[in-house]
């Protein structure tokens, strides 16, 4: 009888943990769009994060691929192999939104630096 009780409590713990720790891994930053532009089919947005520049890069006509217009925007940096492009995976959010909701990004972009 306690085994049965203990099976489906221990399964709770664990996935609660697993989720804080899927949580923890993201890192959200604000971000300025400066411009974007698409070359041979790949869709280059030049953005801010601080003082530093980077490019978010994703391939025209997929589905989180959006050629984003200058602004304020956030950013979630995505924990490595979870998201849809093998490098640092990044998902843009218009500034203020719930970044918890994947819902509501705007796109998904590897993150690269300049």
């Amino acid at each position: 009888m306690k085994t049965r009780i203990l099976l489906p409590v221990a399964g709770i713990i664990l996935l609660f943990l697993c989720s804080a720790m899927k949580a923890s891994a993201q890192e959200k930053f604000s971000i300025t769009v400066k411009g974007s532009v698409v070359s041979n089919g790949v869709v280059v947005v030049d953005v801010l994060k601080g003082t530093k520049g980077y490019d978010l890069q994703c391939n025209q006509g997929a589905p989180s691929c959006v050629q984003l217009k200058k602004g304020k925007y956030d950013m979630l940096a995505l924990p490595p192999n979870s998201g849809m492009y093998d490098c640092k995976d990044v998902q843009v959010f218009a500034e203020g939104a719930d970044t918890d909701d994947s819902d509501k990004k705007l796109g998904e972009y590897c993150l690269t630096d300049k």
